[in-house]
């Protein structure tokens, strides 16, 4: 049967049939199935996706970098560090599904292994950081990054010692830490050298931040020091052990003299500045400790009571990968600082400096 004869009986043209021979048109259903009904075929026996547009799931084992309790089903990304494969996992905005490679299949049960499902494995491997910290900034950084040089940062939500932890198992490229040595008031680096000792480390600084009370707009409980924390009628939003605000917190309460068994709300834990600030928002509690990015991604009122310093901490030689140097790259940026500045309320004149 000749294309003109073809083309006649399945009702299209001479040049529709050259087209789908030649690769260049892509049959709706209905030309499809005319087609097939008129060579006496099915329709898979003349169309098949080529092996490369076939999307496969494939199985794997990979480290998950959570803080909290990960469940089977719960969607994750996929990063490569070295030789180790790790996952994070992500959650869903009230709104829009997360992006995500892949799931968790099963969980090994008191470990932090898990067995996946992912797709594309290959290719997530490529150009993709994974950077553990508590900074509610690090989403903004993301995207500039990202827009500035194809690098794709994957962020880990960690407490400052659990972010350091994963660095030193190798888990994590950039961990993200504002510990303050009770001694010398410095900021990082005194834990660092307890931590990673004779190890070549780079530790470049993020910004500055305020650190405070963050309560709804108004201040309807009139919440203006840490004293008040221990009213009964205050509901507190604390955060978990190893993190900066934990460690601030309690140094705090000794300062004055209050105890933290009686704040109501002091064993109510939240993983990260913005899921402490979300429980004010959301009415669960009154006044959590958290930064002033996080109150004001919510519109909360903020106390400022402590200056920070955040900086991000990564092994020498992983500095000098090209990601990495794009990354830190786009620290140098005035565009990124402005935003910090603007946005989260950020000081950001040692921003991208090297101090150690």
């Amino acid at each position: 049967m000749g294309a003109s004869d073809l083309a006649r009986r399945a009702g299209i043209s001479r040049q529709t049939i050259y087209a789908i021979e030649a690769g260049t048109f892509v049959p709706n259903t209905e030309v499809a199935l005319r087609l097939a009904r008129e060579l006496e075929v099915t329709v898979d026996e003349l169309f098949s996706l080529p092996e490369s547009a076939q999307v496969s799931a494939e199985p794997m084992a990979a480290q998950v970098l959570s803080a909290g309790v990960v469940e089977n089903g719960q969607p994750v990304r996929v990063c490569q560090i070295g030789s180790r494969w790790v996952s994070v996992p992500v959650t869903a905005s009230p709104y829009y599904m997360p992006e995500a490679d892949g799931i968790i299949q099963q969980t090994a049960h008191g470990t932090d292994r898990a067995d996946l499902v992912v797709f594309a494995k290959e290719e997530v491997a490529q150009k993709r950081l994974v950077l553990a910290g508590c900074d509610p900034a690090t989403g903004l950084l993301s995207r500039i990054v990202e827009k500035a040089s194809g690098v794709e940062i994957v962020s880990a939500a960690a407490s400052s010692k659990l972010a350091l932890r994963w660095l030193k198992q190798g888990s994590v490229h950039i961990a993200g830490s504002h510990l303050e040595d009770p001694k010398t008031g410095e900021f990082n680096l005194p834990f660092i050298r307890s931590e990673f000792p004779g190890e070549d480390l780079t530790v470049v600084t993020f910004a500055r931040w305020q650190e405070g009370l963050v309560v709804a707009p108004g201040n309807p409980k009139h919440v203006r020091k840490i004293e008040d924390l221990a009213r009964k009628n205050i509901r507190f939003r604390n955060r978990e052990p190893g993190s900066g605000s934990r460690a601030l917190l309690d140094k705090l309460l000794q300062n004055c003299g209050v105890d933290g068994s009686k704040i109501p709300g002091y064993d109510q834990v939240a993983y990260g500045h913005l899921a402490a600030a979300y429980g004010v928002v959301s009415g669960d509690a009154d006044v959590c400790l958290a930064t002033q990015s996080a109150a004001r991604t919510f519109g909360l009122d903020f106390i400022p009571l402590h200056a920070e310093r955040y900086d991000l901490v990564m092994r020498r030689r992983t500095a000098s990968l090209p990601a990495v140097k794009a990354f830190l790259d786009v620290l140098q940026r005035a565009s990124l600082r402005r935003r910090l500045e603007v946005l989260a309320g950020y000081d950001t004149r040692e921003t991208g400096a090297v101090v150690a």
